[in-house]
C-alpha cells in the first residue's frame, strides 16, 4: 500500500465504511456457514425436509446480506476512485503547466500524456479493487478462526499454520511480480515518448526518408515492453498456482481431520460441516487480494510516478501580500544575480544576470547558439526556477517569475506554435473566446492571415493541426500571432526564434506583421537573427550564459565588442580587428 492513498481526499471515511463493510461480511458468512451446516445436519437426522425452512431462510437472508454489501461496496469505491482520479489528473495537470515546458521535454511528452490518461485510470483500478480486497483480508479470516475456535480448536490451528506459508509465498512472488512490474512500466514510458515521438515527426521521417528506420525503433522498444509484460504475466500465474495449490491443500487437510474425528466421534456433524464450510471463505479474502495485487501493480506504479511529480516543490511565488497590477508604461521590472544551473553538471546555462526597465520597450535577447537566450525566456515566463534570483516588481519582491499575477501577463510565442486539432476560427480564439467577429477580422489583417484563410476550402471553419490540414511554419507562426493581436489585455511579450526555422523571405513579410504588435508592451525577443536589433530599445548580448555588453545597436556597434563579431560574423564580413 502506498503512502500516497492516505493523501487522498475522503480516504478516511472510505476507509470507515470499508471496516463496517468488512464487519458485516464477516458475520454474513459465518451465519451462512451456521446455517447450512444446520439445515443439512438436521436433513441427515432424518428431519423433514418442511421443518428446515427458518435454517434455509437464514441462509438466504445471509447470502442476499453479503451480496447487497458488496453491491454498495463496488458503487462506493467506483465513486470514491472516479473523484479520486479526477482529483489527480486536475492536479497533475496543474503540476505540469506549472513546472513548465522544460521539464515536459526532460519527462517525455508520451510518457506524460500516458501518465495522465491511462496512468490516472490505472490508479482508479488501484484504487476500486485494493482498498476493500485489504480490508476484508485484515478482518474477515481473524472474525472466521476465532469462531473456528469456538468449535474445534484443532481445525483452527490448521488453518492458522497454513497462513504464513501462504503469506510467504505471496511475499517473495510479489516482489518479484514487482520488479518485473517496475521494468514494465519503464519500458512503457519509454515507448510512449517514441510513438507520440514518431506521431509528431512521421511527416518529416517519410519525406526524408527515415521512417522505416525509426519503425525498426518503434519494433525494439515495442518488443522490450511485450518481454517486460509477459514476464509479469509469468510470475502472476505463478502466484495464482501457488495460492490455489496451498488454499486447496490447507482445506483438504482440515477435511481430513475433521473426518477422522467425525469417526471417533470427537466432533459432532454440524460443527464439522460449519468448519469444512468456513475453511475456503477464510482463505479467500487472501486469495483475492493475492490475486488483484497483480492487477493493481500498474496502477501502484502509476500512482507513485504521479506522487513524484506532486511531491516537487513549488517556488513561493510572491512573497509580498499584493498581486502585481496590469503592466504600464510607468511599472518597473528589476532582476539581478540571475544563475541556472542545468540539472546534469555545474555548468551554468545563465551566472549572474541582471537587468532593469521601466515601462514599455522591446529587449532583444542575443548570442550564438547555447549562449542562454531560450533559457533567459523560460526563467522570464515562470517555466523555468532559478537556482538564484532576486527579483522586484515595482518594489515589489517576488522569488522568481512564477507568480499567476506576472504569468497572467505573458503572451509567449516560441519557435514552432502549438496548433490545437480545431478549426482555425477556434484555434485563433483560443486564449480569447469571447472576441467578436469584427476583432477577430481586425486580427486576421494584422497578422497577414488573410491570404492563407482564403486559400482554404472551408476558410476559417477549416480543421488544423495534428490528424487534420497541416499549416507551413510561416502559417503557424501567423495563428500565433492573431492570437497575440486578438488579446490586448497581456503587455509583456515572450518570442522564442519566433522565426528561425523560416526562410527569410517569409520572415521579412512576418517581421511587417510582427512590429505593429511590439508596440506598447514589454518585449523579450531572443533571437539568432540581428536584423531585428535595429528594432530593440535595448539588447542584452549573451556569451556563455553571461551578459557580455548591453546597449542599443548603435552603442553596440560604436563599442566595438562581441555584438559587433556577431554582426560581422552573420553578414560574412568578418573582419580583422586591430
Amino acid at each position: 500500500m502506498t503512502k500516497d492513498i492516505l493523501n487522498l481526499k475522503g480516504i478516511k471515511s472510505t476507509l470507515a465504511f470499508l471496516f463496517i463493510l468488512s464487519l458485516l461480511q464477516g458475520a454474513a458468512i459465518i451465519m451462512q456457514a451456521v446455517m447450512l451446516a444446520q439445515g443439512i445436519t438436521n436433513l441427515f437426522n432424518g428431519e423433514k425436509l418442511s421443518d428446515q425452512f427458518l435454517p434455509f431462510l437464514l441462509f438466504a437472508a445471509a447470502y442476499l446480506t453479503r451480496q447487497v454489501l458488496v453491491f454498495f461496496r463496488d458503487k462506493w469505491m467506483n465513486r470514491f476512485a472516479s473523484e479520486s482520479g479526477t482529483a489527480i489528473r486536475r492536479e497533475l495537470l496543474e503540476k505540469i503547466f506549472s513546472l513548465g515546458p522544460k521539464f515536459t521535454q526532460k519527462e517525455g511528452t508520451g510518457s506524460l500524456v500516458t501518465m495522465a490518461l491511462e496512468g490516472v485510470t490505472q490508479v482508479e483500478t488501484y484504487l476500486k479493487l485494493f482498498l476493500p480486497k485489504m480490508l476484508n483480508m485484515l478482518l474477515i479470516p481473524p472474525m472466521i478462526v476465532i469462531y473456528m475456535f469456538t468449535l474445534h480448536p484443532f481445525s483452527a490451528g490448521i488453518v492458522i499454520l497454513v497462513l504464513p506459508i501462504l503469506i510467504f509465498f505471496m511475499a517473495m512472488l510479489g516482489i518479484a511480480a514487482k520488479r518485473k512490474a517496475d521494468k514494465q512500466y519503464e519500458s512503457y514510458q519509454i515507448l510512449s515518448n517514441h510513438f507520440v515521438d514518431s506521431l509528431r515527426g512521421l511527416e518529416t521521417l517519410k519525406l526524408l526518408g527515415l521512417s522505416k528506420d525509426y519503425d525498426k525503433n518503434i519494433r525494439t522498444v515495442s518488443e522490450r515492453y511485450r518481454k517486460a509484460t509477459m514476464s509479469t504475466l509469468r510470475i502472476a500465474f505463478l502466484s495464482t498456482f501457488a495460492l490455489d495449490f496451498f488454499t486447496s491443500l490447507s482445506i483438504a487437510i482440515v477435511a481430513l481431520f475433521l473426518g477422522l474425528n467425525l469417526m471417533e466421534g470427537a466432533i459432532l456433524l454440524g460443527p464439522a460441516l460449519t468448519i469444512l464450510i468456513l475453511a475456503p471463505e477464510y482463505f479467500l479474502p487472501i486469495r483475492e487480494f493475492g490475486t488483484d495485487y497483480h492487477a493493481t501493480l500498474d496502477g501502484k506504479n502509476s500512482m507513485g510516478a504521479i506522487g513524484h511529480i506532486l511531491a516537487i516543490p513549488k517556488s513561493d511565488q510572491i512573497s509580498g501580500q499584493n498581486a502585481l497590477p496590469a503592466w504600464s508604461s510607468e511599472d518597473h521590472l528589476a532582476f539581478s544575480d540571475l544563475t541556472v544551473f542545468h540539472d546534469e553538471s555545474n555548468h551554468a546555462s545563465l551566472q549572474d544576470v541582471s537587468f532593469s526597465w521601466k515601462g514599455y520597450g522591446k529587449i532583444g535577447i542575443i548570442g550564438a547558439s547555447g549562449a542562454g537566450k531560450s533559457t533567459l525566456i523560460d526563467v522570464l515566463g515562470g517555466f523555468l526556477t532559478p537556482d538564484s534570483c532576486q527579483v522586484q516588481v515595482n518594489g515589489e519582491w517576488l522569488s522568481g517569475f512564477h507568480a499567476p499575477s506576472w504569468q497572467e501577463q505573458i503572451l509567449y510565442i516560441p519557435q514552432h506554435p502549438y496548433l490545437f486539432n480545431d478549426t482555425v476560427r477556434n484555434n485563433i480564439l483560443f486564449y480569447t473566446p469571447e472576441a467578436g467577429e469584427e476583432a477577430l477580422q481586425a486580427a486576421i489583417d494584422k497578422a497577414g492571415l488573410r491570404e492563407v484563410i482564403d486559400s482554404l476550402p472551408n476558410g476559417l471553419d477549416e480543421k488544423i493541426g495534428e490528424g487534420a490540414r497541416m499549416l507551413s511554419g510561416g502559417q503557424e507562426q501567423r495563428i500565433a500571432l492573431a492570437r497575440a493581436f486578438l488579446d490586448d489585455s497581456r503587455k509583456i511579450l515572450l518570442f522564442d526564434e519566433p522565426t528561425a526555422h523560416l526562410d527569410i523571405e517569409t520572415e521579412y513579410e512576418l517581421k511587417e506583421n510582427m512590429l505593429p504588435l511590439l508596440d506598447d508592451h514589454l518585449v523579450f525577443f531572443a533571437t539568432h537573427r540581428l536584423h531585428w536589433m535595429k528594432e530593440m530599445d535595448q539588447i542584452i548580448v549573451l556569451n556563455k550564459g553571461k551578459v557580455a555588453e548591453m546597449g542599443t545597436h548603435e552603442e553596440l556597434m560604436m563599442h566595438k565588442g562581441h555584438y559587433q563579431q556577431l554582426v560581422q560574423m552573420q553578414s560574412g564580413k568578418m573582419e580583422e580587428t586591430k
